[in-house]
C-alpha cells in the first residue's frame, strides 16, 4: 500500500525532471542592492582564517544547507555529496561506506576529510573498513555542510584533497525544533528531531538525531539498517566569544552491498537478472546467518567461533569535545578538542570470482579430491550440511564462490587545534595572519579472518558442498565442509598507535580592495608503533574434506615495527574581483599523504609516499540569485601507490599486496552553477570534465606496467554531472515545490589495462514538496526509469587485467526505483 501511494505521488513530480542545490537563496535585507545576493549569502568558515562569503574566497567552496539536503533527497550522504561539481562518488554500497573521489584522485576516499565544526573525529580519513560517514551521519543536527574541493584543503586538514565539513545546530534565545518521519517503499522507517534553545542567560543546548530501520535497497532476507545517533550541545556566550561543549554517539548496523554477477561469463550476452535480480538481488543470504569461523591459534589449538552475516557494519562510537573562540582586540583565539573511541564488528560477503561452469568448477577438484579421498568415480552438488542433490544445469549452469569476511577492530582519537589570528594593516594593504597547531593521539587494532563459500547463482543464494562419491556411489568425502570452500583463507591480527603534530600558518594579504593574495604552509610529524601477528599455511587435519587443507595459521610470533614518516604540505592563491558580480582567482598546492597507521600492523605493507601537486584557476560570475563558478584544474601524482590486495583463487587469500608504483595526471574543469531569473524558477547544474590517466607505471611482481600507460584511471569518468531544476509557488496558503535531478555518470574501467569497461549510465529522480505553517510533506523518487548502471566492478579479482570482457558482467549496480514520503513539523 505505501509503495502504491508513493509510486502515484511521485509519476506527477516525474514530469520536471530534476533537483536543485538551492531553490530559492533570497539575500539578507542587509545587503546592498550591487552585492550579489545568491554569492554573498553563503558565510563560510571551512579554509579560511575567519569567516568570509563564498565570492570572497580564492577556492572551490560549496555550502549545503538543510533545504538543499529537502530537495536533493540522497539515499545516503554519498549520494549527497556526489551532486557537487568534482565529486564522483559511488552510492551503492549502502548507507555507509561509499566511495567519495574528489577531482579524480585515484582513491576511494582516503583523500577526503570528515569533520564536524572544523575538528575530524578521527584523525586519519580511513580506520580499519570505516570512513568518516560512518562515524558522522546527517540528520537534523546537521546545521549546513561546507565542502571545500582541493585549494587550502591540504593545509587545513591531514591527508586532504578536500574537507567535508558539517556544522551543527547551535541554540538560540528561540526556542525551536522540529520532527521528521521518512517512510520509504524499500522497507524504511526513520524517525528524525531535535530541539534547541536557551538554557539560562548566555547559555544554550541543542540535542537531537535519529533512528532508523531500513528492510534495504536489495533483498538480504534480513533488515539491512537499524540504529541511529544522538547529538547534543550546550553553547556559553561572553562578551568577546564563546565556548562550547559537544557529545556525539552513534550505535548502528548497515549491512553492506557487494557487487554480484549480472552476465553469464562463457556468453556475456545471457543476462543473470533471472537467477540474481539486477535491482533486487545480492549475495547476501540468510544462508549466512550463522558462520562457523575455523582457525589455528598461536599455540596450535584449533579455535572456532559463530559470526552473523545480518550484524553488518556494527558502529559503537562516543565522541565529546570542546571549543571556544575568542576575541582580544585585533586578536582571534581558537581552541578545538575532542576524543573518540569505538568499536567496529564488522561482517559482509565479498565477491571474488567470476561464476564457473558447474561442470567445469567441479572436475578442477578431480585431482585434490582422489589424492585425498582415494578413487573418485565423480564430483556432485548438494545443499550445504545435506545430502540433498543440487543440478546447476537446472538453473544457470553456474555456481559461484564469495568471501565472507569477519573483522573486529576497537578505535581511539584525541585531537586538538589551537590557532591565533591577527588582522593589521601595512604600507601596502592588510594582512591576515594564521598560526595554529594540531595534535593528535590515535590508533586501533584488527582481528581480521576471511572464509570462502561455495554458492548458488542466486539472489539469497543457498550454500553448496562439492562432494566425492565413488564406483558404488557412496560419499567418500566433500571438497568443501558446510559450504566452506577455504576455512581461513586470510587471517590477520594487529594492533597500532600513533601521535602526531602539525604546525601551520596562513596569511592572507589584500593588496587593495578585491585584490587578494594568500599563502599557507603546514608540516607534519607522525610516529608510529604497532605489532602484527605472522602467520603460515597450516592443514587443522580433518581428512574428510578439502576445506581446511590449506588454512591461514597464527605461528605464535608477532612483528614489532615502528615508522616515522613526515610530510609538507603548501598552497597559494590569488584573487582579483572585478566588481561584486565578476571575479578571478588561481592556486597551487601542494599534498603529501604519508602511509596510514595500518602500516604497522600489516605483513609487508607498500610503504610510500604519495605526492600531489594541484593546481587551479576559477572564473566567478554573480548575478542576484543566479551564479557560475568555472574552475579548471590540474593535477600531478608523483609517486601514486596505486598497489593493490589480489585475491589468489586456488588458496583463496586475499591479503597479498601486489604492489604497482606510478605517476597519475589529471586535469579538466568544473561547472558548478545557479541559475534564477524569477521567484518560481531556478535551475541548478554541475558538470566536471576531465581527463584522468595513468603514467610510468613500475611493478616488481610480474605485471606489465606499460599495458597501464596512458590508460583512464580506474573507476573514474571522463564526465559526469547532474542539472536540478525547481518551480516554486504558492496556492491556497500552502508553498509547493516541484523539483526533479538528472544524474549522467560517464564511462569508466574496472582495472588498470583497461580491458573491461563499465558503461555510461543516467538516472532521472523527482519530489514534490508542500509546506503549510509549520507542517511539511514531501513525495521524493530515486531512479524513476530504473535506468541500468554498474559502478565498482569485481574488484578483488578485476583490478589489473579486468573481467574477461568488454563490458562489465559482474559489479555493484545503481539502486533501483524507490520513493519515499516524509512529513514533518516544525516549531
Amino acid at each position: 500500500m505505501i509503495r502504491t501511494m508513493l509510486a502515484t505521488g511521485t509519476a506527477v513530480a516525474a514530469l520536471c525532471a530534476t533537483t536543485t542545490v538551492r531553490a530559492q537563496d533570497p539575500a539578507p535585507a542587509a545587503e546592498s542592492a550591487e552585492a550579489p545576493a545568491g554569492a554573498s549569502s553563503d558565510i563560510i568558515v571551512t579554509g579560511s582564517t575567519r569567516a568570509q562569503r563564498r565570492f570572497d574566497v580564492s577556492y572551490a567552496i560549496n555550502t549545503i544547507s538543510p533545504e538543499d539536503v529537502e530537495k536533493i533527497a540522497p539515499v545516503n550522504f554519498a549520494d549527497l555529496i556526489g551532486q557537487l561539481p568534482g565529486f564522483q562518488t559511488e552510492i551503492t554500497g549502502g548507507e555507509v561506506q561509499n566511495i567519495y573521489r574528489i577531482r579524480g584522485l585515484p582513491n576511494d576516499g582516503g583523500f577526503v576529510s570528515f569533520q564536524q565544526d572544523g575538528l575530524p573525529l578521527f584523525h586519519e580519513n580511513d580506520g580499519v573498513f570505516f570512513r568518516g560517514d560512518a562515524i558522522l551521519k546527517q540528520d537534523l543536527m546537521t546545521d549546513h555542510v561546507e565542502v571545500v574541493r582541493g585549494g587550502p584543503a591540504p593545509v587545513y586538514a591531514s591527508y586532504s584533497g578536500a574537507i567535508i565539513n558539517a556544522i551543527t545546530v547551535t541554540g538560540s534565545d528561540v526556542a525551536r525544533g522540529k520532527a521528521q518521519l521518512t517512510l520509504g517503499d524499500t522497507g524504511l522507517y526513520r524517525l528524525d528531531a531535535y530541539q534547541a534553545g536557551p538554557l539560562g542567560k548566555d547559555t544554550y543546548y541543542a540535542i537531537g538525531g535519529f533512528l532508523r530501520y531500513h528492510d534495504g535497497y536489495r533483498d538480504n532476507g534480513f533488515p539491512n539498517d537499524k540504529g541511529g545517533q544522538i547529538r547534543a550541545n550546550i553553547k556559553h556566550d561572553f562578551d568577546n566569544g564563546s565556548v562550547k561543549f559537544n557529545l556525539n554517539y552513534v550505535n548502528d548496523h548497515n549491512v553492506f552491498y557487494l557487487p554480484i554477477p549480472t552476465a553469464d561469463p562463457r556468453d556475456p550476452s545471457v543476462s543473470l537478472d533471472r537467477y540474481i535480480d539486477y535491482f533486487d538481488g545480492t549475495m547476501n543470504s540468510p544462508a549466512l546467518r550463522n558462520v562457523n569461523l575455523m582457525y589455528r591459534d598461536g599455540t596450535g589449538r584449533i579455535q572456532s567461533r559463530t559470526s552473523d552475516l545480518s550484524d553488518g557494519r556494527h558502529m559503537q562510537m562516543v565522541n565529546f569535545g570542546a571549543q571556544y573562540d575568542g576575541e582580544f582586540g585585533d586578536w582571534l583565539v581558537s581552541a578545538k578538542a575532542g576524543y573518540t573511541q569505538g568499536k567496529l564488528d564488522f561482517t559482509a560477503f565479498y565477491s571474488t570470482t567470476n561464476p564457473a561452469d558447474g561442470a567445469i568448477f567441479a572436475s578442477s577438484y578431480l585431482g585434490r579430491a582422489t589424492a585425498a579421498f582415494g578413487a573418485v568415480n565423480r564430483l556432485g552438488y548438494v545443499f550445504a550440511g545435506t545430502n540433498s542433490v543440487y543440478d546447476p544445469a537446472t538453473a544457470s549452469g553456474l555456481v559461484m564462490q564469495g568471501q565472507y569476511r569477519d573483522i573486529h577492530s576497537k578505535f581511539y582519537s584525541g585531537q586538538a587545534n589551537l590557532s591565533v589570528a591577527r588582522k593589521f594593516e601595512t604600507g601596502i594593504g592588510s594582512h591576515d595572519l594564521k598560526l595554529g597547531l594540531y595534535a593528535s593521539l590515535y590508533g586501533e587494532d584488527s582481528r581480521t579472518l576471511y572464509q570462502n563459500y561455495l554458492i548458488e547463482v542466486a539472489g539469497k543464494p543457498r550454500t553448496l558442498d562439492l562432494v566425492a562419491y565413488n564406483a558404488a556411489g557412496m560419499e567418500i568425502g566433500r571438497v568443501t565442509d558446510n559450504g566452506v570452500l577455504n576455512y581461513a583463507a586470510t587471517l590477520n591480527q594487529g594492533d597500532s598507535d600513533a601521535k602526531m603534530f602539525a604546525l601551520y600558518a596562513n596569511d592572507t594579504w589584500e593588496i587593495v580592495p578585491g585584490v587578494r593574495i594568500d599563502a599557507g604552509i603546514r608540516h607534519e610529524r607522525y610516529s608510529y608503533e604497532g605489532w602484527a601477528a605472522v602467520t603460515e599455511q597450516a592443514n587443522l587435519g580433518d581428512a574428510t574434506t578439502l576445506a581446511d587443507d590449506a588454512t591461514r595459521a597464527f605461528t605464535g610470533t608477532i612483528i614489532n615495527q615502528k615508522l616515522k614518516p613526515h610530510v609538507t604540505n603548501w598552497t597559494v592563491g590569488a584573487n582579483y574581483d572585478f566588481s561584486n558580480h565578476v571575479g578571478i582567482y588561481g592556486r597551487a598546492s601542494h599534498l603529501e599523504t604519508p602511509p596510514n597507521v595500518q602500516t604497522v600492523m600489516s605483513i609487508n605493507p607498500t610503504i610510500i609516499t604519495t605526492v600531489a601537486d594541484q593546481f587551479e584557476a576559477g572564473l566567478k560570475l554573480a548575478s542576484g540569485r543566479s551564479y557560475l563558478y568555472v574552475t579548471g584544474f590540474y593535477t600531478n601524482f608523483d609517486p601514486l601507490n596505486a598497489s593493490f590486495l589480489a585475491y589468489d583463487p586456488t588458496t583463496g587469500r586475499n591479503d597479498v599486496n601486489v604492489p604497482f608504483i606510478g605517476e597519475a595526471q589529471v586535469k579538466g574543469v568544473e561547472f558548478d552553477g545557479k541559475l534564477a531569473l524569477n521567484d518560481w524558477f531556478s535551475l541548478n547544474g554541475a558538470l566536471t570534465i576531465s581527463d584522468p590517466k595513468y603514467k610510468n607505471f613500475q611493478s616488481a611482481t610480474g605485471a606489465d606496467p606499460e599495458q597501464a600507460e596512458g590508460n583512464q584511471i580506474v573507476r573514474q569518468p571522463k564526465i559526469y554531472g547532474n542539472i536540478r531544476p525547481s518551480f516554486d509557488f504558492r496556492t491556497n496558503d500552502t508553498d509547493i515545490s516541484v523539483y526533479g535531478r538528472y544524474t549522467y555518470m560517464g564511462k569508466r574501467f574496472v582495472d588498470l589495462y583497461n580491458n573491461t569497461a563499465l558503461p555510461a549510465y543516467g538516472t532521472v529522480g523527482a519530489g514534490v514538496t508542500a509546506r503549510r505553517g509549520n507542517w511539511q510533506m514531501q513525495i521524493v523518487g530515486d531512479n524513476l526509469f530504473n535506468a541500468h548502471g554498474l559502478t565498482e566492478g569485481n574488484t578483488r579479482t578485476d583490478s589489473l587485467a579486468g573481467q574477461g570482457s568488454a563490458e562489465a558482467i559482474y559489479g555493484r549496480p545503481i539502486f533501483g526505483r524507490n520513493v519515499r514520503f516524509v512529513i514533518s513539523k516544525s516549531w
